[in-house]
């Protein structure tokens, strides 16, 4: 996917200028090159979003070879109906649940590779009626599953000033999360906050110390976005999900787009790479008995100045990869 630059998720480098919704891949190359080195294996792709890496993988396959793809936006499903491929299988769903497609699929425990490629995608934050960013007027949205939960337009109009403040601290690292949601709260009484335009100028009148080129409302439209969904708890059981649907030998490889998600994935790998470490001191064991799932596999990768030339909104994009131990 290509997705938002790092806290200025909602920057308006690279976007589209037309219906069409342009979507560039970001580390496309990269993550098919560590994903698939077995062309007859099994793979997942847990975020189709406009296909990129999808076709990338399947590019790389053989006859033998199977992908099977994981989007919850029907939008983007309905992108891919253009592949006739018999080695895809390309269902709706979210990545945490992969290792139920897969189980499903009879490829529990069998694949070779899962890429997930975190976030919001392009078409998603260049279409205003997604709701999603700031920079076009739109209503009020933000869910990647625009048919499951509730908007951030209903989100606004039902949330306490505590619970809203806690949402922009966490999601958004917003220092004025307080103050900003005592200002939506007072706003709404007057008139239903329905449109981003609407909720970006509170924001805006509300927030003291705006950042050098910074909108002083991208940090709220992050966090409600990722709250709204559960972007974070979606990529923990993604993860965990992973390790049980990969075969021994198998690659993870994970592109993350902001410094919460990517926190989340370097966390998990050292301590899947670490194994049993809640163990008496002094306690006699041997490596093998430590029960290590993974092995990271190199450093973290970032897109390299040309990437970025082209598209500015790869400059915070950074990819882990990982190998499942037997």
């Amino acid at each position: 996917m290509l997705h938002r630059d790092n806290d200025s998720s909602l920057a308006d480098d690279g976007a589209a200028t037309s219906r069409e919704f342009r979507h560039t891949s970001v580390l496309l190359d990269g993550a098919v090159d560590s994903l698939v080195r077995c062309p007859s294996g099994n793979y997942l792709d847990g975020t189709f979003g406009r296909g990129g890496h999808t076709r990338a993988i399947l590019e790389r396959l053989d006859a033998e070879g199977r992908l099977l793809a994981l989007d919850r936006d029907p939008q983007a499903l309905a992108a891919g109906a253009d592949i006739a491929d018999a080695r895809l299988s390309l269902q709706r769903g979210v990545f945490a649940e992969l290792d139920q497609h897969a189980d499903a699929a009879g490829l529990l425990g069998k694949l070779d590779g899962i890429l997930l490629d975190v976030g919001v995608s392009s078409p998603q934050l260049d279409d205003p009626e997604r709701g999603f960013s700031f920079l076009r007027d739109g209503p009020l949205d933000m869910r990647m599953d625009p048919e499951s939960g509730i908007g951030a337009a209903q989100w606004l109009a039902r949330t306490g000033v505590d619970e809203m403040a806690r949402v922009f601290k966490t999601y958004g690292e917003e220092r004025f999360a307080k103050r900003i949601a005592r200002a939506l709260v007072t706003a709404r009484q007057e008139t239903p906050i329905e449109r981003t335009h609407q909720l970006a100028e509170i924001v805006k009148a509300a927030h003291p110390a705006w950042e050098k080129h910074k909108h002083p409302a991208t940090r709220v439209f992050q966090a409600i976005r990722i709250h709204l969904n559960d972007e974070l708890g979606q990529l923990e059981r993604a993860l965990d999900a992973a390790l049980e649907a990969l075969a021994p030998g198998g690659r993870l490889v994970v592109i993350s787009f902001h410094s919460l998600e990517d926190r989340l994935v370097k966390r998990f790998i050292r301590d899947q790479s670490r194994g049993d470490t809640h163990l008496p001191r002094g306690m006699p064991i041997r490596e093998d008995q430590l029960n290590k799932r993974l092995k990271p596999v190199g450093k973290a990768l970032r897109a390299d100045e040309h990437e970025v030339e082209l598209n500015p909104r790869a400059r915070s994009a950074v990819m882990r990869i990982a190998e499942k131990l037997a």
